[in-house]
């Protein structure tokens, strides 16, 4: 009686609790006004449950009260029968009972199985028309996305309902004498062997469906011969007539078990033979064959048998990711000379980016933090504004609350739910500019004290916002209980102004109401806290903000999209918004090539402020919608974007065809903040490591793949993360916001293309800026050694590394002057105490010239006179240039006066930093910044080959990297 007590109270708390997740989600989707989401996939779940869960039940239960029903009235005597009496005493009185036990096991496993399908359902009861057919049977795509993966769940669970039956018919049958393993006479009555032969009948022709359905399986299979998805030659010639055979062969086999075994020979032998048989042919007929005439008709021409199926792969690949409509530009970069057009240059290296948004937000949040508890994310963002008529890009963040750096006192519930409760203000710096030594030049975001703090700002507040209050954003990520207080009075933190604080009621239209105390039992429940019920925070007019980051809050919303990592703040008409990519995917396109999303989108910003994908295999990916969350009220909207999309009309359809908004609703103000979405683009370039060649034949040889580089910061091995980049390539007509990635021919580190992704009057543009294929133009990985290896700049980062870490910033690829020119910040942390890094030194290379300096003009500047310095016309072999100066044995007093000022700095430096006099501290760093300038000048204006400070010690390699570049703290 005990254990019926516990297990009746742990259900019902198992039921409370899925009560209350199911009545809190619903007033959270009544707030956000997508309560047809929740009311359609509610009822989808229940209805599958319902009716999975019932069907296979009933079915069960019928096969098991058949085989009770047709039981023999009179068994033989024997011992078997004798020890299975006492079984047949428990069950008989009670069958009812028994039956509908196992029975309701079945259907309650088979019901949670189904409800997890709700997203199949959906689809293959709003499928749309791809209007396009597949290559071989002529059958529109739509069949293979939409009803092909639930037509293949409802033969598994046909599979496993006649598995279920037969083993359950057996055993009543065995157990009731229908079937004896002893005894004279036949070892089965007529009627077990009617009921048996029938569900072993049904059985086979379920193989004979899933024969048929077979064929078109064949279209998303791995054809292993050349690597691609799809039917191959083999599939088509060999194996697709063989599982029709074997179908028919199934549908004969079938009718003969029930004929044959019932009408004539009345026994087991039948069956037995003509499911052998069944086997053998599908060994024959399904295996060897196929296999024979891959190992003698295709394994010897592969290219030429394979030919048409490699086109089939590479046309349905480039349609499923939206790679059919790519630019390719012809780029022979035939400059090694730095031309001295780069100094007046204004499409690109104008607006050469600077700040990497990787690395600057420990800055941002030192500079622009004003009290402990404000935040920016792990990683900034990169959007673009215009300014007085002039359009830049920005690394912008907005200032949001960090919960984890509250004090113990300001931790308490009261106050981390109630008191502080949003972040403030959108804060923006260009990204081509650096002042105040190192610091970036803030645009917008001030608050009423930080004139104090910082001078490194404008004067005025470049992009005003209206309201700059943050309560839902990526680090917001408990609940927040707003309203006005007891006493009437503000009781929510706002912001530092002057030397008092400022505190603020909310009034924005997000949250749910929690002024009834049943509400508040509601969420004390949730919550599992007590302060809901005892509480005075609470009134009439308190409301509770819950699932507060954008991502998730947009991913419950639209809970069928798979939502880009990296969502990015903007300023839309005065108001802070989130935008946010939305991706279609399915992966049963057929021919088109499998793409692991975790892999493909993982690079050395994944976790590190850009979310994970999920590890699941797709073969279509579309860019569909938009969407955005409003920072202050929590508003989601969701617009179509791009081309129509069956996958995303068909969910759009399932749930009542107003849940998307379409494009022509999207405002221009927001449309000028789109971008083209990270993931999309990392998946596309992987793709186009193979798929940028069009000609089955060059494909199948597979010598012009490429590759994505490695990020060339020491100690990394995962893939360079693509940049966004203010420039005007060749072949562009302006100056063109675009996400960048360079591209290295598989197995080599030279460079052989740079993709790009922009958009173009609103629409996605994929361009290609190809290199011919035996250039010998150096790639990131290259120009990172030349740049850090030269015998101009090594020794001075060694010096850096002796007292503070040397970060190395996005390394930029700009195709320029008819040549490359890489671009890579390096900043500087000192070893203090709440040290931010500060962007110091900009690395430069085009062909064999480097530059190095505190600024990018006066990168370039060395850049170009090291390549005067070596002759307009360099000599065959390695020239003479800033990566190889000409030896000279000539003293200069000015060079051995900067190094010796040089060894001072250091040594101050190093006794600031043991005294822990960080005033001391930052004189001396200064005084080493501005030490090895003095040197670099006096070098160029001698020029004589450096050596370095007998005080200074040679960095040393990094151990995990094979080059020889300084071991320094990686990127990001």
């Amino acid at each position: 009686m005990t254990l019926i007590v516990l297990a009746c109270v742990v259900v019902l708390f198992i039921l409370l609790g899925w009560v209350v997740d199911a009545w809190t989600d619903y007033l959270w989707f009544s707030e956000v006004k997508y309560t047809q989401v929740f009311t359609t996939v509610l009822q989808t779940r229940l209805g599958l449950f319902a009716i999975f869960g019932f069907g296979m039940a009933l079915i069960v239960w019928f096969n098991l009260w058949l085989a009770f029903r047709l039981r023999p009235m009179l068994r033989m005597h024997s011992s078997e029968q004798q020890s299975l009496e006492r079984y047949r005493g428990m069950i008989s009185p009670r069958f009812g009972l028994w039956s509908g036990l196992l029975s309701a096991i079945v259907g309650l496993f088979g019901g949670l199985s189904a409800q997890g399908r709700w997203q199949q359902w959906l689809l293959f009861s709003n499928g749309q028309s791809f209007g396009v057919k597949d290559p071989q049977f002529g059958v529109d795509l739509g069949f293979y996305v939409f009803a092909y993966p639930f037509w293949r769940y409802l033969l598994g669970v046909g599979f496993t309902l006649v598995v279920l039956c037969v083993l359950g018919a057996l055993a009543m049958h065995y157990l009731f004498g229908g079937v004896r393993l002893q005894g004279a006479g036949e070892r089965m009555t007529v009627a077990a062997r009617a009921h048996l032969t029938a569900l072993v009948a049904f059985f086979v022709l379920l193989k004979a469906a899933a024969y048929f359905l077979d064929q078109r399986g064949l279209l998303l299979a791995h054809n292993d011969a050349t690597n691609l998805f799809g039917a191959g030659y083999t599939d088509i010639n060999a194996l697709l007539p063989a599982k029709e055979i074997l179908a028919w062969i199934s549908v004969v086999v079938a009718i003969a078990i029930l004929v044959f075994s019932n009408a004539f020979i009345r026994n087991l032998v039948w069956p037995g033979i003509a499911i052998g048989l069944l086997a053998l042919s599908a060994i024959a007929v399904g295996g060897i064959y196929p296999a024979a005439v891959q190992t003698f008709t295709v394994k010897p021409n592969i290219r030429d048998k394979e030919a048409t199926y490699i086109e089939r792969s590479i046309d349905a690949t480039r349609d499923a990711f939206g790679l059919n409509n790519i630019q390719t530009i012809q780029y022979p970069s035939t400059a090694n000379v730095p031309p001295e057009s780069l100094m007046s240059d204004t499409d690109t290296v104008a607006n050469i980016r600077l700040l990497d948004p990787s690395i600057v937000s420990n800055t941002y949040t030192q500079l622009q933090q004003v009290r402990g508890f404000y935040d920016f994310t792990q990683k900034l963002d990169i959007d673009r504004y215009t300014t007085d008529g002039n359009t830049q890009d920005y690394v912008v963040g907005v200032r949001e609350m960090d919960y984890n750096n509250l004090t113990p006192q300001q931790s308490n519930w009261q106050n981390q739910h109630t008191v502080f409760t949003h972040g403030y203000g959108f804060v923006a710096a260009p990204a081509n500019q650096i002042v105040c030594n190192g610091q970036p030049e803030f645009a917008s975001g001030f608050l009423d004290n930080e004139a104090a703090q910082t001078n490194c700002q404008s004067d005025t507040d470049q992009i005003p916002v209206a309201q700059p209050r943050i309560y839902y954003g990526e680090n917001m990520n408990p609940y927040a209980i707003v309203g006005k207080a007891s006493n009437g009075q503000d009781a929510e933190y706002d912001r530092p102004s002057g030397s008092n604080d400022q505190y603020v009621t909310y009034d924005g239209s997000g949250g749910v109401s929690v002024g009834s105390y049943l509400r508040r039992m509601l969420y004390a429940y949730k919550y599992k806290e007590t302060n809901f019920l005892i509480s005075s925070v609470f009134n009439k007019n308190s409301k509770i903000l819950y699932v507060r980051d954008p991502r998730q809050r947009v991913q419950k919303v639209a809970p069928f999209l798979t939502l880009d990592g990296d969502p990015y703040p903007a300023v839309v008409n005065g108001h802070i918004v989130w935008i946010l990519d939305g991706y279609t995917t399915a992966s049963t396109y057929p021919y088109s090539q499998e793409v692991d999303l975790q892999s493909a989108t993982s690079d050395t910003q994944t976790g590190e402020g850009t979310a994970q994908q999920a590890q699941t295999d797709i073969n279509y990916l579309r860019n569909s919608v938009k969407a955005t969350v409003d920072a202050y009220t929590g508003k989601v909207t969701l617009y179509a974007f791009g081309q129509s999309d069956p996958v995303l009309n068909a969910w759009n359809k399932a749930f009542g065809g107003n849940l998307i908004k379409p494009s022509s609703a999207i405002p221009p103000e927001l449309a000028q903040h789109f971008r083209y979405p990270e993931d999309q683009f990392k998946v596309q370039r992987e793709l186009l490591t193979r798929f940028h060649v069009s000609d089955p034949s060059q494909f199948y040889s597979g010598q012009d793949f490429w590759q994505v580089p490695q990020d060339p910061a020491p100690g990394t091995t995962a893939n360079q993360a693509p940049y966004y980049l203010l420039a005007k390539f060749p072949g562009q007509n302006q100056t063109t916001f675009q996400l960048t990635s360079a591209m290295t021919p598989r197995g080599r580190q030279n460079l052989a293309a740079l993709v790009t992704g922009s958009y173009v009057n609103g629409q996605p543009k994929l361009e290609i800026l190809q290199l011919p294929p035996d250039t010998q133009v150096s790639g990131p990985g290259q120009a990172d050694q030349k740049m850090t290896n030269d015998n101009s700049v090594r020794p001075q980062i060694s010096l850096l590394q002796n007292s503070a870490t040397v970060i190395y910033g996005n390394l930029l690829s700009l195709p320029v002057g008819s040549g490359m020119l890489y671009v890579e910040p390096l900043y500087v942390q000192s070893k203090a105490e709440n040290a931010y890094p500060q962007l110091k030194y900009v690395l430069v290379n085009f062909g064999q010239y480097v530059g190095f300096a505190d600024s990018l003009q006066g990168a370039l500047t060395q850049l170009l006179n090291s390549a005067k310095s070596a002759g307009a016309n360099p000599p065959a072999g390695p020239p003479p240039s800033a990566s190889q100066p000409p030896p000279t044995s000539q003293p200069n007093p000015e060079v051995d006066q900067a190094t010796q000022r040089i060894d001072k700095a250091i040594a101050d430096l190093k006794a600031a930093q043991q005294s822990g006099n960080f005033t001391d501290y930052g004189q001396a760093l200064q005084e080493l910044n501005d030490a090895i300038t003095a040197y670099q000048q006096a070098r160029d204006s001698a020029n004589v080959a450096p050596s370095p400070s007998p005080s200074v010690k040679p960095s040393t390699r990094s151990s995990t990297s094979p080059s020889p570049k300084p071991s320094v703290a990686p990127s990001g």
